[in-house]
């Protein structure tokens, strides 16, 4: 691609293998998008009337839907990167009569496509929401997928007698229903090597250890192309649970509940207050843990973070790859903006010559809590 970059893409059923030589020619752009919960990918490749990708691998299921997998590794520096370890989901030809203007693309997901495309109906007799989740995974293991599931705090196992949860719906489906109920996050994140994915289930946990920082307006330490903050009033709530005494089940208590998060701690100084109040209704015929697990899964989940942040930089200027699911220092913004920030999404463009990302940033309340941002 360019100076230090190198773009390693691996095409195939099963176990991919690297893309031959006519898809890598014809490769104009490729953008990986990595959210919260979900990613996803896009190849746009340049074809002729008489291109071998027409004539011989779209006909023959090269490119076909659900089938094919596709793998994208980027080098830098001699580190490498898996950004994309996915599913192709659809595939467009747009025909030009304008020479070198057709062009084929090709969009795909994240391995968790995989587990949302048949209803599945099985009970799970005596099995708490740990045990289901891990045998729901474990057939995903032949894709190199490998369960992470952390158990909530107070096990809610159901007694065969009383009550037995079943799944009616796709995989993916129940298994976020029950990260939802302990406030957990479900997500496939691709990586460490080719081939493997880590499908996690748990709290919304950030890794502490910040990515170098963004700089703006620093001269010649500027390494973003842009950056804009915003600050939204509204964005944060405060949740009232009213529960019965665990003796008479008759006496209704209210619980505030604070809008923070265990796991991810407020970066700034001064925390923007809560404007809206909400009182679920869904917990009147919950047991105790069931009530107990949401209240400290709204505690796990964390507040919506009132500041948001999006920019673009240049991959080769900053020096590394910016991963979603991290932290990430900002700088160069003025006081009330500076600071650490949680990485929410990062979009990667690839061309030839050129490698930048887009991304969007967030935290609660202004001026760092930090006296220095890591370099």
């Amino acid at each position: 691609m360019l100076k230090g970059v190198h773009l390693s893409l691996m095409i195939g059923p099963a176990v991919p293998a690297p893309a031959p030589k006519v898809v890598v020619d014809a490769l104009l752009h490729a953008q990986v998008t990595s959210g919260k919960d979900k990613a996803g990918f896009q190849l746009t490749l340049g074809v002729s009337k008489d291109s071998p990708l027409l004539t011989t691998m779209l006909p023959s299921g090269y490119f076909d839907p659900i089938t094919t997998r596709v793998i994208m590794i980027v080098t830098l520096g001699g580190f490498p990167n898996v950004i994309m370890d996915g599913i192709v989901t659809r595939q467009e030809l747009t025909p030009s009569s304008d020479p070198g203007q057709s062009t084929l693309t090709i969009t795909g997901e994240d391995l968790s496509v995989l587990m949302d495309i048949v209803e599945i109906k099985r009970p799970f007799p005596a099995m708490d929401g740990t045990a289901q989740s891990y045998l729901i995974l474990a057939p995903y293991a032949a894709f190199g997928v490998t369960p992470v599931v952390l158990p909530p705090v107070f096990p809610d196992t159901q007694v065969p007698v009383k009550k037995i949860m079943s799944q009616v719906k796709t995989d993916l489906q129940h298994l976020k229903m029950l990260a939802k109920r302990n406030g957990y996050v479900f997500y496939v994140e691709p990586g460490p090597l080719p081939g493997q994915s880590i499908a996690y289930m748990g709290p919304n946990i950030r890794i502490p250890v910040p990515q170098p920082a963004l700089s703006i307006n620093m001269d010649a330490h500027t390494n973003v192309e842009s950056l804009s903050f915003s600050l939204d009033g509204l964005a944060k709530e405060v949740m009232v649970v009213t529960v019965y005494d665990p003796i008479t089940h008759r006496i209704p208590i209210t619980i505030p509940i604070p809008n923070f998060s265990l796991f991810q701690p407020p970066l700034g100084a001064r925390p923007t207050a809560p404007a809206k109040v909400t009182f679920p209704s869904d917990l009147a015929s919950e047991e105790a843990p069931g009530v107990l697990n949401r209240v400290l899964g709204r505690l796990f989940k964390g507040s919506n973070n009132a500041i948001t942040v999006s920019g673009t930089l240049d991959v080769v200027r900053y020096g590394h790859v910016l991963r979603s699911k991290m932290l990430v220092g900002v700088r160069g913004a003025g006081i009330a903006y500076d600071g650490l920030y949680y990485v929410d999404s990062v979009t990667h463009n690839l061309k030839r010559g050129e490698y930048k990302q887009s991304f969007q940033l967030s935290r609660d309340g202004l001026i760092s809590i930090t006296p220095k941002v890591p370099i």
